[in-house]
């Protein structure tokens, strides 16, 4: 294990979960998501489950959803009355996303029967069901089991790849796998017609504010006749992780929104017609993406829109006083090596 790989682990030598509740999700709400073009209610679920695999082993340097985890065996009964709980709240949403903090897939967490049976209650009530999971858990196996009984569901899976740049997904993320993992798997879900959705990460640690910016344009690119849609991710510190580690000691900053308005201007002209989104988890606060705190809630609302509507219009925002100053950090971050202190940014 490198030196990246064995720090992520270390910093989880001592995490105990505070939630020990082994029959309650923790989460689920409504949204507006995307089916068929059109926007749609969807209804969000997280299950407790053990935990991510890789983040048990080691980690990723920005994920902090161990921290909703168990982190000890529970039985598979108690993942389905999670999933009766939340659906419980259930209110005829056409589609419904779930999520693991780790991955659908992977049976340490949530084993074929469980997965089966998940499914055939769900295509009983929606149009899309949407998971995510890592690429060594996507084997023609478990999608020709899905496969048998969700035909014609539209079926969704979410992978994190996070960059095309092998370099910076080992040194600056500590993901654990590399681009051809995520291409294999992609092969494999396109095999049983299913979407592709791939999650792109904004500004990893030990990047520049324009490192970041470019590595996800370059990124997409590779990736444009791949995935079927992309899911763009800002960082935000997340507790009990290496980039809140360097955060901490004024090591890191999360990216600007400008930036993010950059990236999705630019990866909309890269992808046409398919569609990119963005979630803006944290925005405004000083722990995630974030400008001067003056146009922040505008910008924010913005991208919301324009990631239902894909309308680019949307993004043709007036610019307010607090550009420049990004451009100008695009310009001399290069000679910081991205410890600038960005002490012009308001905390909220």
């Amino acid at each position: 294990m490198n030196e990246l790989a064995e720090f992520c682990k270390n910093l989880k030598k001592d995490f105990t979960p505070k939630i020990k509740n082994t029959r309650e999700p923790v989460k689920y709400w409504s949204e507006i998501d995307i089916i068929d073009n059109k926007p749609s209610d969807a209804f969000v679920i997280i299950f407790r489950t053990k935990g991510c695999s890789w983040s048990i082993k080691s980690g990723c340097t920005m994920c902090g959803y161990f921290n909703d985890s168990l982190w000890e065996n529970l039985t598979q009964e108690d993942i389905f009355i999670q999933f009766e709980k939340a659906m419980d709240k259930y209110n005829g949403e056409k589609i419904v996303k779930i999520f693991n903090s780790g991955s659908f897939f992977d049976d340490k967490e949530i084993k074929s029967k469980t997965r089966i049976k998940i499914i055939n209650e769900l295509i009983k009530k929606v149009d899309k069901i949407s998971v995510e999971s890592r690429p060594e858990y996507i084997t023609n196996e478990k999608l020709a089991e899905i496969y048998d009984i969700t035909t014609p569901k539209n079926f969704e899976i979410g992978i994190g790849l996070e960059t095309a740049n092998d370099f910076i997904r080992e040194k600056s993320i500590n993901k654990g796998f590399n681009f051809n993992h995520y291409h294999d798997a992609a092969k494999k879900i396109k095999k049983y017609d299913f979407k592709i959705k791939t999650y792109l990460l904004l500004k990893p640690p030990f990047l520049t504010e324009e490192e970041a910016i470019n590595d996800n344009i370059e990124t997409v690119e590779k990736i444009k006749s791949i995935t079927d849609i992309i899911s763009l991710n800002p960082t935000n510190v997340q507790r009990n992780t290496y980039v809140e580690y360097l955060w901490k000691r004024n090591q890191y900053s999360p990216p600007w929104l400008w930036s993010i308005i950059k990236v999705l201007i630019d990866s909309k002209k890269i992808i046409g017609e398919k569609r990119i989104k963005c979630d803006v988890v944290g925005g405004g606060s000083y722990r995630g993406p974030h400008n001067c705190g003056k146009c922040d809630n505008e910008i924010i609302n913005k991208i919301s829109n324009f990631s239902i509507n894909q309308n680019m219009d949307l993004l043709n925002i007036k610019k307010c006083e607090c550009y420049e100053t990004w451009l100008d950090q695009l310009d001399i971050e290069k000679f910081c090596f991205g410890s600038q202190i960005n002490s012009h940014r308001k905390i909220i």
